[in-house]
């Protein structure tokens, strides 16, 4: 099935974007990449050895494969995020970046004003952001005013494997924003993936689901196949919701 989507006008086919923190190690990490069948790689800048002359978790990642999409992880203020974003360009990232801008130690949930703050700032740097935000709709319409390629709600908060917590908020966003979405952060099973694609999402991140599962090989393919056939049932169109049964096998012309 050809149902590709575009960011920035850049084609990507899996809708499946895998982080590579938290892995018990690179050779587990190489291979849920591959079982995930992902374009998309992300990576934390602050946590990347970024001279290539030493040894890097980026000599484990095959860069003629996949896209890497570096991200401001770990950043507290606009101006942090900034500097990180810039710092991976010239070391030779592209100039794309998840933008992060963390608001709270405790719940990790961003810092709306410094989100767009950094957006402002980086989009006119040139850059192709994609901000993680909370699952409001209003900070997303501002995010992309300020000129963001694609908005990253989160699911639930990051880590925490909760699922999709606000069902309805993110409804709102897609009915509201004809724009890339990608949910990010809480997924922590195939059918939370599966979910999200079926309320129309374009696309999924998911890091700990995958990394901290007990196989995350076998969970990798899981979120393929969940990715792709919530994505299928969007495409086909659900049946209708109805207080009452409907039989299956019509009763009319059935003598009784």
């Amino acid at each position: 099935m050809d149902d590709t989507f575009k960011i920035a006008g850049k084609s990507f086919k899996s809708r499946l974007f895998v982080g590579t923190g938290k892995y018990s190690d690179e050779v587990t990490m190489e291979k849920s990449l591959e079982a995930s069948g992902t374009e998309v790689v992300t990576v934390a800048v602050r946590r990347v050895e970024l001279d290539r002359s030493k040894p890097s978790l980026l000599d484990h990642i095959d860069l003629k494969k996949y896209f890497l999409l570096p991200n401001t992880a770990g950043c507290y203020t606009a101006d942090e995020a900034i500097r990180t974003a810039m710092l991976a360009r010239e070391c030779g990232f592209s100039n794309w970046i998840k933008l992060e801008v963390i608001g709270c130690d405790k719940t990790l949930f961003p810092d709306n004003q410094g989100l767009l703050e950094a957006t402002r700032v980086l989009v006119k740097e040139g850059f192709v952001v994609l901000p993680y935000t909370n699952d409001d709709l209003v900070n997303a319409r501002k995010l992309l005013d300020a000129g963001a390629s694609a908005v990253m709600p989160l699911a639930a908060p990051i880590g925490s494997g909760l699922g999709i917590q606000n069902i309805h908020n993110l409804k709102l966003i897609r009915e509201f924003i004809d724009a890339p979405l990608i949910v990010d952060a809480g997924v922590g099973t195939a059918s939370d993936a599966c979910l999200a694609m079926e309320l129309g999402y374009d696309g999924i991140l998911i890091n700990s689901g995958i990394a901290l599962a007990k196989d995350p090989v076998k969970m990798a393919l899981s979120m393929k196949y969940a990715v792709e056939a919530g994505r299928l049932s969007l495409l086909s169109g659900r049946i209708p919701k109805k207080p009452y049964a409907t039989a299956s096998s019509p009763i009319e012309g059935i003598s009784r």
